[in-house]
């Protein structure tokens, strides 16, 4: 575990990074299926009249933001597996910090996410603390936001993860 946290990673503080483009456009099929896993019978997801009275047309619930960027472990033609949060991994590979747990999760939201829409992400480290002793062991918290546009570049939503990356106590 590094006791400084290098320069070249403090000036990644507050940057955006790995931008992705879903893969995957917006449909009702992956919104039915999410809504029945968890018997959400809300009518704004189910019934068309419903959600163009309130909300102009079909949307996604908004629980489903980080959904339309789940990469698929396998691919045809990819060589490497796919990693989502890359910014978690990376600040414990530069930190060399090998466990990491994520403490805390928060959903902002903006505007609607709709049928056919294609969103982008990015990633932004927030903060890195000091070094911390845990019962888990010695290591860092830190805060990264992935953030979500629309294909209009409309802000749509923010998923702020909390981790804890350590160096596991001995014993």
């Amino acid at each position: 575990m590094l006791e400084i946290i290098p320069e070249a990673v403090k000036a990644l503080i507050g940057k955006p990074l790995h931008h992705e483009d879903s893969e995957i456009v917006v449909e009702s099929g992956y919104i039915y299926n999410t809504c029945a896993a968890v018997q959400n019978g809300n009518p704004l997801f189910w019934d068309e009249a419903v959600s163009n009275s309130i909300s102009g047309g079909k949307i996604a619930p908004p629980t489903m933001l980080s959904t339309w960027f789940r990469p698929h472990h396998w691919r045809p033609g990819s060589e490497e597996e796919c990693t989502p949060l890359q910014a978690h991994f990376d600040l414990k590979r530069w930190l060399q910090l090998p466990e990491a747990i994520i403490s805390d999760n928060e959903l902002r939201f903006g505007e609607p996410v709709r049928l056919g829409d294609r969103l982008h992400s990015y990633q932004v480290i927030r903060s890195i603390s000091d070094i911390k002793q845990t019962k888990l062991g010695r290591g860092r918290f830190w805060v990264i936001d992935v953030v979500y546009e629309n294909q209009d570049g409309e802000y749509v939503g923010t998923d702020s993860y909390t981790a804890l990356g350590y160096v596991r106590n001995e014993g």
